[in-house]
């Protein structure tokens, strides 16, 4: 049996009571659980300073000194224990307020002790509280010459009442090492760790946790990072793999009729060099006889529908029915009204099912969809229900994939006997390193273009006291009959200061913007849907000039007229968030605006979001800042994928590993797909012992 699937209880120090709180605190229940508990930084114990030296600035201090008196003062609430010490140059104050019993029972006058912790000054004296202490001897001063760095673990308040603080923890980490160290199994080839001058993994988890010093330390992070990394990459490409070995396609051997028709009479614009090249990847990928899975990215706007739509027309064109699923009703009514809009009248029929589409009118669909007659449906999770049977679906759109669970997709894989091809679209740019890691087993086709005749948006930055400025633009904007959002954030923890904030602001509005010269439109979630969907289409048919709204989802429409985009407290948003509010605006031929409205009292990141805003319109690049800013953990979808259990890899600092390993996982698989060569068996025996039972052959 492996050493570290061992429960915790059974560490020397740990025992049932510790061993529990550990398991509910962190996590942490086995052998391998602790082992995999990285300290978070690292102090360095080989200098010294002298009292006189220590100031409220250092970041943490450590001192040779002698206890000189101790005693306990005050009373309940404020009691502490105080402990006077002193250098050759000066007195140290140490003061608890919390275990004071116990740590007086441990400290003798007159003795001297290596102290350490963060300094501060209290009466103008230097002062240190709840320092760590330890009696001064040559041996302990050895010892600690021979591991200069200390680590620094992650513990809770209710840890450190079972001592387990970070010294607690890193005491048990000492024990497993010292007893286990040696049954640290390697799990990459050796040809690998040569190739890539690799620290062996055993002292890789010696030196994370005690490193000898910071080279030694850097090696180990780099061995850890390139192993996580790169056994995230062999099961992707390994599923990426088994899948296409498993699960054949159809084959969409014409371009006939309906494709060729669209493409040369219908479509009103000149496909983009990108928009041409996705078409191209989806043809070749239909042509192989392989179940083609594909993700398609792209901003707002940058024509990912159209592309769905041609892809479509060849799938009707070799005998197939298609649909497109999309997240919610807003987004599938938005489809339907641009790919009708498209195809037009008497061409092919488009229709829409959603949970609203009447009774009647299902009945009548679910016959032509059985039938073959109806070609393209476009809908909600309405089509995953088992009534919605098609005769031959071939080619199936997913928008915005991360919105639905992996059982739903599934579902629309069994509407036939061989499983349609998928197409995912994704308006949300997703930085190249969390694509190859989120959707590392699809094929990745990226729209980086807008379509000819867009002007890129204009995002300016505004502060409150500018706004006399900003609604002079407005009324001049209006004046040239365009339309205009105003939006504030929706903070789930405080609805109520929220819509104070919307209804102080469509005060303001009303009264700079007065009846019967403007109109204005107010959406929000407290709303009757009824009356959300009034106020809407009243803004969509231009009725009213201003849109002001509080959420996200209800502005998803497409209103080629509205050309400014206001957004209040800019600041409490994420930079996602404002690129797609953004997006909203655009659409038509007119130059559009992004105005970003905040306080003067900005964050450091808040004011970064801001300015990258204002300086780029690319949704990648701004993918990639919001990664560094936020962590990929926080991505809009990633959180729930289970894909990045990443402890010490970091896709936003470690991207050229990322391709490495990638890389190297590939060639690995082009020369021994079933890693059955000698020297690969690690790896064989790595993956099914980290991916507990899953046989190789068996997708995950």
């Amino acid at each position: 049996m492996d050493p570290f699937q061992t429960p915790l209880t059974y560490l020397k120090g740990a025992g049932q009571t510790r061993a529990e709180v550990l398991k509910k605190e962190l996590g942490i229940a086995t052998f391998e659980d602790l082992l995999r508990h990285f300290p978070f930084r690292y102090i360095d114990r080989t200098k010294f300073y002298k009292v006189k030296d220590i100031n409220p600035d250092l970041p943490y201090v450590q001192v040779l000194a002698r206890v000189i008196s101790k005693q306990i003062v005050g009373e309940k609430h404020t009691k502490r224990l105080v402990v006077q010490t002193r250098d050759d140059t000066g007195t140290l104050e140490l003061v608890w307020f919390k275990g004071i019993n116990w740590i007086d029972k441990t400290i003798v006058p007159g003795t001297v002790y290596v102290v350490f912790g963060k300094a501060g000054s209290f009466n103008g004296q230097a002062q240190m509280a709840h320092p760590e202490m330890e009696i001064y001897s040559p041996a302990n001063m050895q010892r600690q010459g021979n591991a200069t760095l200390q680590p620094v673990y992650n513990s809770t308040e209710k840890l450190k009442q079972f001592q387990l603080d970070s010294k607690g923890i890193q005491k048990l980490t000492a024990t497993l090492l010292g007893l286990h160290a040696k049954d640290i199994k390697e799990n990459l080839p050796l040809y690998i760790i040569q190739h890539f001058k690799l620290l062996g993994r055993a002292d890789a988890y010696r030196n994370i946790h005690f490193p000898a010093d910071a080279n030694l330390l850097n090696e180990a992070l780099h061995r850890l990072k390139f192993e996580e990394l790169f056994l995230l990459q062999l099961k992707l490409l390994r599923n990426k793999m088994l899948h296409t070995q498993k699960f054949k396609g159809n084959v969409f051997g014409t371009v006939g009729h309906y494709f060729n028709d669209f493409y040369h009479h219908k479509l009103p614009f000149q496909l983009t060099t990108p928009q041409k090249r996705v078409l191209k990847e989806i043809r070749q990928d239909t042509q192989r006889g392989v179940q083609m899975n594909r993700l398609l990215q792209g901003d707002v706007g940058s024509g990912k529908t159209v592309v769905a739509l041609m892809a479509m027309l060849i799938a009707v064109d070799n005998g197939f029915q298609t649909c497109i699923m999309a997240p919610t009703e807003i987004l599938a009514s938005q489809h339907y009204q641009t790919i009708s809009s498209l195809v037009g009248d008497g061409f092919i029929e488009v229709a829409l099912l959603t949970g609203s589409t009447k009774q009647k009118d299902r009945r009548v669909l679910h016959q032509k969809l059985e039938s073959g007659e109806m070609k393209i449906l476009i809908g909600t999770h309405a089509l995953i229900e088992d009534k919605v049977q098609f005769k031959n679906l071939g080619f199936v759109v997913i928008d915005e994939q991360h919105r639905f669970g992996v059982e739903q997709r599934a579902r629309l894989w069994r509407k036939n006997v061989v499983p349609p091809h998928i197409l995912v679209m994704t308006a949300t740019p997703i930085p190249r390193t969390l694509a190859m890691t989120l959707y590392g087993d699809l094929d990745v086709s990226v729209i980086d273009e807008l379509p000819a005749g867009r002007k890129p948006i204009q995002t300016l930055h505004f502060f409150d006291n500018q706004r006399l400025r900003v609604f002079g633009f407005m009324k001049k904007e209006i004046a040239l009959g365009r339309q205009i959002y105003i939006v504030y954030p929706l903070i789930k923890e405080s609805e109520k200061l929220d819509l104070k904030n919307l209804e102080e602001g469509i005060e303001i509005i009303s009264r700079e913007f007065p009846l019967p010269e403007y109109k204005i439109s107010i959406v929000h979630g407290k709303l009757k849907p009824a009356d959300k969907e009034f106020e809407m289409q009243r803004f969509i048919k231009g009725q009213t000039q201003i849109m002001v709204a509080t959420t996200v989802i209800e502005v998803g429409v497409n209103v080629p007229n509205a050309s400014v985009m206001i957004i209040e407290n800019a600041e409490r948003f994420g930079l996602s968030q404002l690129h797609q509010l953004r997006g909203r605006v655009g659409r038509g031929a007119e130059q559009s605006y992004c105005i970003l409205m905040s306080s003067h009292k900005l964050s450091h990141d808040g004011k970064i979001r801001l300015d990258t805003m204002v300086k780029t319109n690319n949704g990648f690049e701004i993918s990639e800042i919001d990664l560094q800013l936020r962590g990929p953990g926080n991505l809009d979808g990633t959180q729930q994928s289970g894909v990045l259990d990443l402890k010490v890899a970091n896709l936003a600092t470690d991207q050229e590993l990322l391709f490495k390993a990638r890389k190297t996982v590939e060639q690995i698989f082009a020369k021994d797909p079933q890693l059955a060569l000698p020297e690969n068996q690690v790896l064989h025996h790595a993956f099914e012992t980290k991916n507990a039972g899953l046989s190789w052959d068996k997708i995950s």
